[in-house]
């Protein structure tokens, strides 16, 4: 009796504390299973969302996938005609495709979801696993082409892949624009020689096996009487090492290495030089304006050959130059110069560099800068290196530029946080002049678009949603910005019928008191108001972008989480991209902030609105920086967050990638690092910490995470640990995923997670 009497008085305590009992443990693996099968329930509900559509080379014809019952379909529209058809017989191309897998393909669910149209549209090329396939689309009959080509990517792997220096001839050789004679790499220097191989020429002599010329770089004036390459001087090239434990072809572990280089380490450096064809003669060029370079791009000409140029990031990302070099002598200037107090950032453009875009053959340059607080585009002439006029102006970002149309003097672009009242992160469309007049939107709404245009730019495709919208996709007609067909609308009824429930988008006032921070809030969709709500934060605070999701999804692993029984939000805080410059900047040397000075204020004010907020019992969990981030937020603002699941953590950005973490924490190495440090820090951690490291991340370096094992031991915290054998960067499948549902049922619910290991018997 005095057993049940106890009992009693510690629910009625945890009611107090807590809130309502927890559900009993059948009540909870029914909360498990209908969190696993979210995903393959709710993807089949939504029909016609559309892809995004991409236009077959240089016709007005574009084709894209969308849902249909049961699976997906391909469809091409013909802008002229606007005839919208099946991209091919669906069923057929299964049976083909079959045949050579040697496996049933279902024709709504191929085992590709892009492809290319190739020998006129008679054909399409897709990739299946390793390799890639071709069908005939009047025959059916599929084959297989040939291995894809998988390229590392810069942000993925690790910006170190040049390898040993060349000693011998060099099999790949660079032909001249005439035709007449063909550069190579010998002996560590460059050579030419006739095309019919009876006269060779060594160029260089001062190339050897520490400070070779490099193939890559190897580009040849327009007129052929010029040529320049870059001899590189090699810097420390790191190694680390992993043990795959658990290979699957053998019982004994495997070894692996790869380059990986690191914040402070020493970079390749290269040096332009210049050689005239006529004279045999080496021209050497000053480095005075580039002589630090973290990153130097290959060189262009012009096309008169009057001279070169190439950008220059400087170390530590706070000096950028566009240089040109004079044909004829050799001597270089910066035709365009910034330098910044904190860093510069690229990410809103593709290949990791400034936006730059030369007319008239250099006459004129547009080029984008925040010099003004805002990323916006800027008309340079190129001949004085002098802003003619600032195209764009306001409190508002360039998110990227589509098209420049030199003969009418336009530009279509990207924008974001030009319409007051909306999100500032939605994405429109816009043209404008040269002389930055005539600003005109060529998307409206209160959506985010995605927009692309056709080859010749007489269409585009408008596909616009919001997190609580549905997708609509429109084409319309560039010359008045007509909507000529409302292509698909996506239906999401029986979605909803099943339960579904948008995120809640939910703002509230930053650190200084003005700015708004924006984020979600995700409710189960047995949501009751009455009850109230452990939460949850989903965190990534990486400066190199924004996060929170801003389109429409029918699934969300943050709506899986929930339906555990928890409110889960996302944030972007200060620190984060696209927003202004002074808004980015607090990550400065500063990458531990995270923006959390503005997420507890976030969550203060939903606490504050709604009562089944529960701000005394939240969560974090993240991956990569985000992993960063979910630690840091147990060991920065324990007040605030007293459980967290971090995965493959950056935890120490000495330890991580030197490209993104030199970027925010600067160069030369300073204290800044360490203050950062989640292993620095670890003796804070008060909280309860489960960290997930796969042994093959070739992202982060798994030793990042076990530093922080160390840590803590040495702390003599108590921690969770996860080591996946054979994982690589990610949260750790299936499994991993399971183990984070565990930490968070146990340790903010308050309860048991079901216990996997039972039989189906005994459960």
């Amino acid at each position: 009796m005095k057993r049940n009497y106890f009992s009693l008085i510690a629910i009625l305590i945890f009611v107090l504390l807590f809130g309502p009992v927890p559900l009993s443990a059948q009540d909870i693996r029914t909360d498990y299973e209908r969190a696993f099968g979210l995903q393959e329930k709710f993807e089949g509900l939504a029909l016609n969302v559309p892809g995004r559509p991409t236009w077959i080379e240089k016709t007005n014809r574009f084709w894209y996938r969308k849902s249909v019952k049961d699976g997906y379909e391909f469809n091409v529209l013909d802008a002229t005609t606007l005839e919208n058809k099946i991209a091919f017989d669906h069923e057929k191309l299964s049976a083909a495709l079959a045949l050579v897998l040697k496996e049933d393909v279902n024709p709504k669910r191929f085992p590709f979801r892009s492809i290319s149209f190739v020998n006129d549209e008679k054909s399409i090329e897709f990739e299946v696993g390793e390799w890639k396939y071709t069908c005939d689309l009047t025959t059916y009959v599929c084959k297989m082409v040939e291995p894809v080509e998988r390229r590392r990517r810069r942000g993925g792997f690790t910006m170190w892949e040049r390898g040993p220096a060349p000693q011998s001839a060099s099999q790949e050789t660079k032909a001249s624009p005439d035709g007449e004679w063909e550069a190579f790499i010998k002996n560590y220097n460059i050579y030419i020689r006739s095309k019919d191989k009876n006269e060779e020429f060594q160029l260089s002599s001062d190339g050897s096996e520490g400070n070779y010329y490099t193939y890559a770089s190897i580009s040849w004036s327009p007129d052929s009487k010029k040529l320049v390459t870059y001899r590189l001087r090699r810097g420390y090239h790191r190694v680390i090492q992993y043990v795959e434990s658990s290979p699957d072809d053998q019982l004994q572990p495997k070894y692996h290495k790869m380059e990986y280089a690191k914040p402070g380490d020493e970079l390749d450096v290269d040096q332009p030089m210049l050689f005239l064809l006529d004279a045999k003669k080496q021209v050497n060029i000053d480095n005075v304006l580039f002589s630090n370079p973290y990153d130097i791009s290959n060189p262009v000409w012009w096309k008169d050959s009057r001279a070169f140029t190439f950008e220059y990031n400087q170390r530590g990302h706070q000096v950028y130059r566009i240089i040109e070099v004079d044909a004829s002598t050799g001597e270089a200037r910066a035709i365009i110069s910034e330098e910044v107090e904190t860093f510069f950032c690229y990410y809103q453009f593709p290949q990791g560099k400034k936006y730059r875009y030369p007319i008239q053959d250099g006459k004129e340059i547009i080029w984008v800068s925040e010099r003004d607080g805002w990323n916006h585009l800027y008309l340079y002439d190129g001949a004085t290196g002098a802003v003619k006029n600032q195209i764009t102006k306001g409190e508002w970002i360039v998110r990227g530029v589509d098209k420049v149309d030199e003969e009418k003097r336009q530009i279509y672009f990207r924008a974001s946080g030009m319409n007051g009242g909306q999100d500032p992160y939605f994405v429109h469309c816009y043209k404008i002049n040269f002389d930055g007049t005539d600003l005109t939107p060529l998307t409206d709404g209160d959506y985010d678009h995605y927009i692309t245009f056709s080859p010749d730019m007489a269409y585009y495709v408008d596909v616009r949603s919001r997190v609580d919208v549905p997708p609509v996709m429109e084409l319309h007609r560039s010359s008045d910005y007509k909507v000529l067909m409302q292509v698909e609308k996506t239906d999401i009824q029986e979605l909803i019928n099943a339960g579904w429930r948008a995120p809640e988008v939910f703002v509230a006032k930053g650190r200084d008191g003005k700015t708004d921070i924006w984020g979600i809030i995700n409710l189960p969709m047995n949501f009751n108001s009455n009850k109230k709500y452990p939460v949850v934060e989903y965190i990534y605070a990486g400066p190199q972008g924004s996060f929170v999701p801003k389109t429409f999804s029918a699934y969300r692993s943050m709506q899986a989480l929930a339906e555990l029984g928890f409110i889960v939000v996302q944030i972007d805080g200060m620190g984060t991209n696209n927003r202004s410059k002074a808004f980015h900047d607090v990550c400065w040397k500063n990458l531990g902030d995270a923006g959390f000075p503005d997420r507890i204020l976030w969550h203060k004010a939903v606490a504050a609105k709604y009562p089944y907020y529960d701000i005394n019992r939240v969560g974090i969990y993240g991956n990569s920086a985000g992993g960063q981030n979910a630690l840091g937020g147990l060991l920065f603002l324990p007040e605030l967050y007293k459980v967290g699941v971090s995965s493959c953590g950056c935890h120490d950005n000495r330890m991580d990638k030197i490209w993104w973490n030199e970027q925010w924490m600067g160069w030369p190495l300073g204290p800044e690092y360490a203050a950062s440090s989640n292993v620095d820090n670890a003796y804070r951690l008060q909280g309860k910490l489960l960290l997930i490291v796969g042994e093959l991340d070739t992202n982060v370096d798994p030793a990042s995470t076990m530093q922080v094992v160390n840590a803590l031991i040495k702390a003599n915290k108590n921690f969770d640990l996860l080591v996946i054998p054979g994982a690589g960067h990610g949260m750790g499948g299936a499994y991993g995923q399971r183990k984070l549902y565990d930490f968070l049922v146990q340790h903010l619910l308050g309860i048991a997670p079901p216990n996997w290991n039972k039989t189906e018997e005994e459960k």
